[in-house]
């Protein structure tokens, strides 16, 4: 699912073995923000607001950088040079509902600006269906 390379090591002066990742570097992209500003694509950004999301929630590290790298696999699929938020943030959030619905409520209060109870309780009744 990630596309990253493992790679078993043995440290030359003290033997110990360690084991590192390679991946290909991030997606050459800007995205457009809501007000029109523009920024280069971040996987860190998306981690963050997952790790967030679902902060006390039963998904692992793994399981946010498997998101992560779906999202950006689609992304590369793609092949565009600049890319709406809102459409990264339907990405991510897809995911998000399938792997843990709580987080996904949790992360749609951000990214979708709940004002207020009632968007909430929409949300929820989403959800339940």
């Amino acid at each position: 699912m990630g596309e990253a390379t493992r790679r078993r090591r043995k440290c030359e002066s003290c033997d110990r073995r360690f084991t590192t990742y390679e991946r290909a570097e991030g997606i050459d992209m800007k995205v457009i923000k809501k007000d029109g500003s523009k920024e280069f694509f971040s996987r860190d950004k998306i981690r963050r607001g997952l790790i967030k999301a679902t902060w006390k929630r039963p998904v692992s590290i793994a399981d946010i950088e498997d998101l992560i790298a779906e999202v950006e696999s689609k992304l590369r699929d793609k092949n565009l040079t600049e890319i709406k938020s809102w459409e990264i943030g339907n990405l991510v959030i897809n995911r998000l509902k399938k792997l843990d619905p709580l987080a996904y409520l949790l992360f749609a209060t951000v990214y979708r600006d709940f004002d207020s109870l009632a968007d909430f309780k929409e949300e929820i009744n989403k959800l339940e269906k």
